[in-house]
């Protein structure tokens, strides 16, 4: 067995300088980003850096500008309904780009028990990551209240109640699900009822405002099933629930794609034909929608678009930029065969 030689050097900041021909000053202020190194410099140090196989101390750099260059991505859901909810997922990859284009890392952190916010706080406190993007958060949310006491720069995807000092981006989910309402009672449906889930969230609270918003007197609280969960089992554990005291429900405006499928679901188990039986409506857009049969008419949220905009908060913050309160944007009614 032969013996193994001696490790190779590595290249250091001073082997750059002597290929390139300019000071170790000069290759440290390229490596920090300084838009001020000439072009022609500029030139010679990455010529010099592929020549002798430089690699930067990416943790030293860290040290001596007191940041991480990592965003933290937190999710107040259960594990399951993570991998399974597509409308995260959608705002995850559109924080992901936006931040991948700054250069930016992402730590993805699912808070599902107590055991996982005490942890989450500590990674917090412990200065691993120079900013959050917080989504589907409570009221009262221990996380939140972390984030706020670190002064800690952060965006919200969403407005949870109790939250004050960081920036928000949100859609209008009260206008919202009071438009889809009106459509689903203009098809002449007159039993309508309403699946609403998370209601300990600003999300599922205001699609059950904007849904009594649209029926006004006809409101009937008997006709909501409150869930905890936006998932296609709560759904169809609600729709069953549903039918079991009003057989004669004609309507029902589900607070998620998921939990709408659930409940397109319950009604085909229960030889209700959707929509001639009942109508049945949606929000998100989510991938849920086009899985169901019928396809789901339902409210189009751009979950991307949360995420790149959360994420160009947070990094417009550590720029040192004073972030906008509240981002409101764009929904609109997707209308299908599911109504």
């Amino acid at each position: 067995m032969s013996a193994k030689g001696p490790r190779p050097r590595r290249a250091t900041v001073h082997d750059v300088a002597v290929v390139a021909g300019v000071s170790r000053g000069t290759i440290s202020r390229y490596v920090n980003g300084d838009p001020y190194v000439s072009a022609s410099a500029r030139e010679a140090i990455e010529a010099a850096i592929a020549e002798v196989g430089y690699v930067p101390n990416t943790a030293a750099r860290h040290l001596v500008m007191q940041r991480t260059e990592s965003i933290a991505f937190i999710v107040h859901e259960p594990h399951s309904l993570f991998v399974d909810d597509p409308n995260i997922g959608g705002i995850l990859l559109g924080a992901n780009a936006a931040l991948s284009d700054a250069d930016h890392q992402m730590a993805v952190l699912i808070v599902d028990s107590e055991r996982d916010t005490d942890r989450v706080a500590r990674y917090l406190s412990g200065g691993a990551v120079d900013g959050a993007i917080i989504v589907s958060a409570r009221a009262n949310d221990p996380v939140g209240r972390v984030v706020e006491r670190l002064r800690l720069p952060a965006a919200f995807v969403g407005h949870p109640p109790g939250a004050t000092s960081a920036a928000f981006v949100v859609i209008d989910n009260r206008g919202s699900a009071r438009m889809i309402t009106e459509r689903l009672l203009e098809t002449g449906r007159r039993r309508v009822g309403m699946i609403a889930a998370a209601l300990d969230r600003d999300s599922g609270s205001e699609r059950l405002a904007g849904f009594r918003d649209a029926l006004g007197d006809r409101f009937d609280p008997d006709l909501v099933e409150p869930v905890p969960l936006y998932s296609y089992s709560s759904g169809r554990e609600a729709m069953t629930a549903l039918l079991s005291r009003h057989p004669d429900i004609d309507g029902v405006f589900a607070a998620s794609d998921a939990v709408a499928a659930g409940a397109v679901e319950a009604l085909r188990a229960a030889g209700r034909v959707v929509p001639t039986d009942v109508g049945v409506v949606g929000f998100d857009d989510s991938a849920w929608a086009s899985r169901t049969l019928p396809p789901l008419s339902t409210v189009r949220q751009p979950a991307e678009e949360l995420g790149r905009t959360a994420a160009a908060l947070v990094l417009g913050q550590l720029r040192g930029e004073s972030a906008p309160s509240e981002i409101l944007l764009e929904c609109e009614v997707i209308w299908r065969q599911s109504a």
